[in-house]
């Protein structure tokens, strides 16, 4: 859980570093990084037995 809170420190940290030089690449770089996290965050497919994939 800190981790994830770090992760998120440093990553508003970075957007707010870009966003002083250029707004709307920081919000780009905002966009996409909010695409990974959810994407992280969601679970991966169910786990299937090698002998449950064969038809």
């Amino acid at each position: 859980m800190l981790l994830h809170l770090l992760e998120g420190a440093f990553a508003l940290t970075a957007l707010l570093g870009v966003a002083m030089v250029y707004l709307p690449a920081a919000l780009i770089l905002g966009g996409l990084a909010g695409v990974v996290a959810v994407e992280r965050a969601l679970p991966g497919p169910p786990f299937t037995s090698r002998k449950e994939r064969r038809p």
